[in-house]
């Protein structure tokens, strides 16, 4: 067992956890201070997640997977931490996130199709000028000046994320093609997408909400649409056009 504190998104959680890896895990955002709310995972806990990812599997039509305790565990925190963070104005969203310049561009897709592929060519092509917030599970602020792109330490299989806050230039939706060409969209034809990948809450009353904020987001934030293929010129191309948007 281990009882540490984690900043993300401008809040601070206590975590008392059922593993110490976790806290190794949650390494780059530990903090001090008084925390806005506290986190304690049971065995129950690990149940319920393993539960949701076996459904989560089937209705993406992928392989089910028997997950590790300690690995249950992170997901459960993770599920706590954005229950929590709804209810001030920041979503958890499904995406690999990189940012240029102070400047940050979340790619968003159906599983498997190249999210993580496309922001490692960015990271080939613009060198240390790119930098990975997160490249699976960002936490996007919404704040009367815009939309805030926030690290986590839930950034996939090869952990590629930064402790940092970046303002959101855009979002952009991959789709494979044979060649590169990117779109503006509008907000209701991204929204359908961004609904499913963003983290609803579980409480049934909150899912009005949960779309209002998804809307907001959409309104807040340049939206694109883009067929790629895993050449050096599709983040050339995928940035021209989303580091010009305002």
């Amino acid at each position: 067992m281990a009882e540490f504190t984690i900043e993300i998104a401008g809040c601070r959680a206590a975590v008392t956890s059922l593993f110490a890896s976790t806290r190794d895990y949650c390494g780059r955002y530990l903090a001090e201070g008084e925390p806005h709310f506290r986190i304690a995972v049971t065995r129950q806990d690990l149940t319920f997640e393993q539960e949701a990812l076996r459904q989560e599997a089937l209705e993406e039509g992928i392989r089910v997977r028997m997950f590790t305790d300690p690995f249950l565990e992170r997901t459960a925190i993770q599920r706590k931490l954005a229950e929590f963070l709804f209810d001030r104005d920041v979503l958890m969203t499904h995406g690999s996130t990189v940012a240029v310049e102070g400047k940050a561009y979340l790619f968003t897709a159906k599983c498997g199709t190249g999210k993580s592929t496309h922001t490692r060519l960015w990271r080939q092509v613009f060198g240390q000028r790119a930098v990975m917030v997160n490249d699976d599970k960002p936490f996007l602020k919404l704040t009367a000046d815009g939309v805030l792109a926030c690290g986590s330490p839930w950034s996939g299989k090869h952990g590629l994320d930064s402790n940092i806050t970046v303002p959101l230039q855009g979002i952009c939706i991959l789709e494979r093609g044979q060649e590169n060409h990117i779109q503006r969209i509008t907000a209701e034809e991204a929204l359908p997408m961004l609904l499913h990948q963003s983290y609803c809450p579980l409480e049934p009353s909150k899912r009005g909400r949960f779309e209002e904020l998804v809307q907001q987001l959409a309104k807040k934030t340049p939206l694109w649409h883009m067929h790629c293929n895993m050449s050096p010129e599709a983040p050339l191309v995928s940035h021209r056009a989303m580091g010009k948007s305002c």
